[in-house]
């Protein structure tokens, strides 16, 4: 809102990342904007901006991307974690 006053929390900006968070909807600050309970104050934050994890944390481990359409996942299965363009 055009004139509203700005607080200063001298923190960067967070968002909740774990378990607690898998299919809820949260907006730009991490507050959840679902009619789904609060999250405790347990859950973990992490800032937006921080450094990337060192390449030995990666894992290479190879999942499959499960569509829910037959055809898709029988001939050309999806690899999770990448880009893909599934149009129908």
């Amino acid at each position: 809102v055009r004139g509203m006053e700005a607080v200063n929390t001298a923190k960067p900006i967070s968002v909740p990342v774990g378990d607690a968070t898998l299919g809820r909807v949260f907006n730009v600050l991490g507050d959840n904007i679902d009619l789904d309970e609060e999250l405790g104050e347990d859950v973990r934050r992490d800032p937006i901006h921080r450094q990337a994890p060192k390449f030995e944390e990666l894992t290479t481990k190879v999942e499959i991307l499960e569509t829910g359409i037959k055809v898709v996942d029988l001939l050309a299965p999806y690899i999770k974690g990448g880009k893909i363009g599934l149009f129908g």
